[in-house]
């Protein structure tokens, strides 16, 4: 049995769960959210105010599944309540992010500006214009478009110039030497 399966989840107010036909649905205040189980051998249950997991049999496969939905569940409950929110920091000389509408508008040292169209449940902030806030209640959509973001201009290693994570390190290199004392 998984050690993360066997955890319960605590139901905040306003939030209820239903689960029908291996369809696991979840509504909060923020909106709803809705994932198929791919199995059968796993139960839920919502008993005084906590949901729990149970494996109906003792395969390998089903406890690696009781930990990944247990997980999953989780999520889809924080983000009904709370949301989730990545951030990303935009450094390079004359670098610079602005929204216009749905749009983010990247200028990041290509020839030209890079369009990026908010996703449907996602929202977009630029509070400075070297910062972007990704916001939705979809844990594993805000991490993907953040991700999708970061990929327009990875950090390079020399100067650190790149779209980067709030406070992600990035490991510095030596840059050439000129080679005097060498024979």
């Amino acid at each position: 049995m998984s050690r993360i399966g066997k955890l319960s989840i605590a139901i905040p107010a306003g939030v209820s769960l239903t689960f029908e036909n291996r369809v696991l649905t979840v509504k909060g205040p923020k909106g709803t959210l809705t994932r198929e189980m791919k199995t059968d051998k796993i139960d839920v249950k919502v008993e005084d105010g906590q949901i729990k997991l149970t494996t109906l049999d003792d395969a390998k496969e089903t406890g690696a599944l009781h930990g990944l939905y247990r997980a999953l569940l989780a999520g889809m409950v924080k983000g009904v309540y709370e949301g989730f929110t990545k951030s990303l920091e935009v450094k390079g000389v004359g670098w610079k992010v602005q929204k216009q509408g749905n749009k983010l508008i990247m200028n990041v040292g290509y020839s030209h500006p890079i369009e990026f169209t908010e996703p449907e449940g996602i929202k977009i902030d630029c509070p400075t214009q070297t910062d972007i806030n990704v916001s939705g209640i979809d844990k594993v959509l805000v991490g993907q478009v953040a991700a999708d973001l970061r990929a327009v201009r990875v950090p390079e290693p020399y100067h650190g110039y790149g779209i980067r994570y709030k406070g992600e390190h990035i490991e510095h290199k030596e840059g050439k030497t000129s080679g005097k004392g060498k024979k």
